[in-house]
């Protein structure tokens, strides 16, 4: 049995791209996706892929790195920052020393979308 594990920073940031933008119900109903770069490509200083936006307020960033895709939000605004890292949970998903969300494989992505919607102002 051959097993695949997407580990490639800008595939990830594609996955999350993905699980963002594409509900129109609940809490991510809200969510969209803004400013995406699509010839981003992953560098080992992250490069600026997309924005992440709900209710028409840009509230984080996502950043690609080549072996992970890294959210960052605010610590203004809607989103409770803190309640997002506080349910970070599980392998290859992280919080970083500057307290982004660091997502190393797409397995890790729903993860990620959990803990943002943790965040979110009416918390579904």
């Amino acid at each position: 049995m051959v097993e695949d594990r997407i580990t490639d920073g800008k595939r990830v940031a594609q996955l999350l791209s993905s699980e963002l933008s594409g509900r129109d119900r609940g809490s991510l109903g809200d969510v969209s996706v803004v400013d995406a770069d699509p010839d981003a490509a992953p560098s080992p200083e992250g490069t600026v892929a997309y924005g992440v936006a709900y209710r028409d307020e840009r509230v984080g960033t996502v950043r690609l790195y080549p072996d992970a895709a890294v959210l960052s939000i605010g610590d203004a605004g809607p989103v409770d920052a803190q309640r997002v890292r506080g349910s970070v949970d599980g392998p290859d998903l992280s919080v970083t020393d500057d307290g982004a969300v660091r997502i190393e494989s797409g397995a890790a992505v729903k993860r990620a979308v959990d803990a943002l919607v943790a965040g979110l102002s009416d918390g579904e």
